[in-house]
């Protein structure tokens, strides 16, 4: 083994101490902070947020202490039609409804994989992987669509913010611990030998456990309930007894089925223009699969514009950590120089950092507005969910080489791809493995 000799540590520190540019850097890092030292403010300059495409939004909402982006983009996404075809000032979907929708349905998507990996080994991958997280905040376009579709949604103020949705780091915990206890009871009735009809009469008790759990923690979802609202003419409107559904259909009215997720992997395992779904990825028994189409990085860029210049907002998921200021709302790969500041070369291809662990997607927003300079986008407008106190009044900015770094999804309608892009994501999917960086969940 090479370990580290007293001469090594004794050299490392001489080289150091002798290297005035590295002295004088050390003060400001020691000083001031890493990030703070490394800043690039040009980086600023150069993306000061305006756009020649900027769609009206209304208000930035805030997922606050949960991870609950993927749910919050969807549904901005919808607030934002509902405030112009309805001329709502302001107005906001309930993210608690589809939260505990969530947790029920990727609890029972839970039982269903250990029950499909009961005779594996607990010690194996698989296995393995499902007992890490039970189940946690985040998901998947598909995934929202899937709770949508069989759920429905109401206003915020019909299944308002709780503590625990608002903060869910307890809720998961316990959730998880109870997810954990029932997998052992799941795999020793199938050791057991114990008949289907006994099997899910034990699922079908832990199910009623876990809706307790969460009407308990979160509140109890509506079943019917009356909109009132005044438009910004104040003209008074009234709908009564609506349903989570006739409440989409009335109001919202997307079809769902019309739009597709499109993703940037540039690694050598996912040729672009094929479809790809991840093993052991959903929430939704029988809902939606999770399912996407990769295309290189132009393609990619070009179609989130055509749905801009129509006027309608874009769902995507990116690695928000990289490269991007919290309290500015800057997204851009020079907003840090850490490879001067440590005179160190940090560099690596996208697709390398994907193959090595380094980056995959962690969150999701809203595309609102974007740069066009001779038909090439400069810069991107970004709706967030963590409220107005950061960015701009909540919004953020991309540079347009940041986009191409770190976003990894968005979703788009089904008309704006060409007919062979349609083809290949009709096709039958390619599997990838439960631990791929595309199964990551914003």
């Amino acid at each position: 083994m090479g370990e580290i000799t007293k001469d090594m540590t004794a050299a490392s520190l001489a080289a150091f101490s002798t290297n005035r540019k590295q002295l004088a850097v050390q003060r400001a890092a020691v000083k001031n902070g890493i990030q703070e030292a490394a800043e690039n403010v040009q980086a600023h300059v150069e993306n000061v947020p305006v756009f020649s495409i900027d769609l009206t939004t209304g208000k930035v909402a805030n997922q606050k202490q949960s991870g609950r982006c993927w749910m919050f983009a969807a549904l901005n996404t919808f607030r934002h039609k509902l405030l112009n075809n309805f001329q709502l000032k302001e107005f906001e979907l309930s993210q608690s409804y589809t939260f505990f929708w969530d947790k029920y349905e990727k609890s029972n998507y839970f039982y269903e994989n250990i029950l499909a990996t009961a005779k594996d080994e607990v010690t194996s991958r698989k296995v393995a992987f499902l007992l890490q997280v039970p189940q946690q905040d985040g998901g998947q376009w598909d995934m929202i669509v899937s709770i949508f579709q069989k759920y429905g949604v109401v206003p915020q103020y019909v299944m308002p913010e709780s503590a625990s949705s608002s903060n869910s780091k307890v809720l998961n915990s316990q959730l998880n611990k109870k997810l954990r206890k029932d997998a052992i009871t799941l795999r020793q009735l199938v050791a057991e030998g114990k008949d289907d009809a006994t099997i899910q009469a034990a699922k079908e008790a832990m199910l009623q456990e876990v809706y307790n759990f969460l009407s308990i923690s979160l509140g109890t979802p509506p079943e019917t309930f009356d909109f009132e609202y005044r438009d910004e003419a104040g003209d008074y409107h009234i709908n009564r007894e609506l349903t989570p559904h006739t409440f989409y259909e009335k109001f919202v009215g997307v079809d769902l089925d019309n739009y597709v997720s499109i993703i940037n992997a540039p690694t050598a395992d996912k040729p672009f223009n094929k479809s790809y779904t991840v093993e052991m990825l959903g929430n939704v028994v029988g809902g939606k699969e999770v399912k996407y189409l990769n295309v290189d990085m132009t393609t990619f860029k070009q179609l989130a514009i055509a749905q801009l210049e129509q006027g309608e907002t874009v769902w995507f998921g990116c690695d928000v950590g990289q490269s991007s200021t919290r309290d500015t709302g800057v997204m851009a790969t020079d907003v840090f120089d850490y490879n001067d500041l440590f005179d160190i070369d940090f560099t690596m291809t996208k697709a390398q950092r994907l193959d090595f662990g380094e980056s995959l997607m962690t969150h999701a927003m809203v595309l609102t507005g974007v740069d066009l300079v001779d038909g090439q986008s400069t810069k991107w407008k970004v709706e967030n969910s963590w409220g107005e106190e950061v960015g701009t009044k909540g919004f953020f900015v991309a540079s347009d080489a940041w986009m191409d770094e770190y976003t990894y999804q968005i979703v788009v309608r089904k008309d704006f791809l060409t007919e062979e892009q349609l083809a290949a994501f009709n096709e039958q999917p390619t599997v990838l493995a439960p631990w791929d960086p595309m199964g990551a969940l914003a």
